[in-house]
């Protein structure tokens, strides 16, 4: 029998890509010649918003800046645990403005920051998975960087290499199901970190290059809806044959310049 999963009513931080354009190459997808649709842009992000808000999970939104196209995607500015918030240093000097305008967001909702030495680009590459944060390096985020949160976050910090420059950050590799369980793409990660997360996780859904480069992994959960990519089906039955409800949503727009649902979703804890 499948296993009944239960939501958890969520609240996220969004920004919409009023702005949104690839002026500049960071990551295997972007190709700044290649033509955007900003308004087509708009409207896929505001399905997803819709999708959230349709499941019950409250939406925040942080205004967009001009000249900042990659500021849709919020879950890099920080990785906020427990009401703390740990910010970004982007590793790209394009993004780096970015932190400044949502750590003012965060300062002006009551949150103390904590603005990193080294670089990290917040849920980009530091995954909470209700008992300790998993954290990428390879291409982006810092192990020194992972140190700092430890400090900051007072909560275990368990790092992973990433090998394959179209899995840059760990949310294209890796999300979090559960308080339990996550879905992954082994070949993501070193032969190393692939053995931590078969010991963490045994139980945990695999999925393929071809759902990885679907975009299938940069989803978010709330228990049992998983917001996916519909691009990404194969992993959409599998995650449903294990009692998880696909909802599909397509910014395949926003997959232009690398990023997907989880990109744009910054969790509030």
């Amino acid at each position: 029998m499948t296993e009944r999963r239960v939501p958890r009513p969520r609240r996220f931080l969004v920004c919409e890509p009023r702005h949104f354009a690839v002026q500049y190459a960071i990551n295997p997808w972007m190709h700044p010649g290649r033509p955007v649709d900003a308004g087509l842009a708009r409207e896929q992000w505001r399905s997803l918003v819709r999708a959230f808000e349709d499941h019950g999970h409250t939406v925040e939104r942080v205004e967009p800046v001009p000249g900042l196209p990659d500021m849709v995607f919020a879950a890099n500015a920080a990785l906020v645990v427990g009401g703390r918030v740990f910010g970004s240093l982007f590793h790209a000097p394009e993004r780096r403005p970015e932190s400044e305008h949502y750590d003012t967001w965060f300062k002006t909702a009551g949150y103390d920051v904590y603005r990193p030495e080294s670089v990290a680009e917040g849920e980009g590459d530091l995954v909470w998975t209700g008992r300790y944060v998993l954290a990428g390096t390879g291409f982006r985020t810092t192990p020194e960087a992972h140190r700092e949160a430890q400090e900051y976050l007072g909560r275990p910090v368990i790092g992973l290499r990433l090998v394959d420059p179209y899995f840059y950050h760990l949310d294209t590799a890796l999300f979090v199901l559960d308080d339990e369980n996550v879905c992954y793409y082994p070949e993501a990660f070193s032969p190393g970190s692939r053995e931590v997360l078969r010991r963490l996780y045994p139980r945990a859904v695999l999925a393929t290059r071809e759902d990885a480069l679907a975009f299938g992994l940069n989803s978010v959960c709330d228990g049992r809806h998983v917001f996916i990519a519909p691009q990404a089906g194969a992993l959409a039955a599998r995650l449903a044959d294990h009692g998880y409800v696909p909802v599909p949503v397509d910014l395949s727009e926003l997959h232009k310049a690398g990023g997907g649902i989880k990109c744009c979703t910054q969790e509030i804890r």
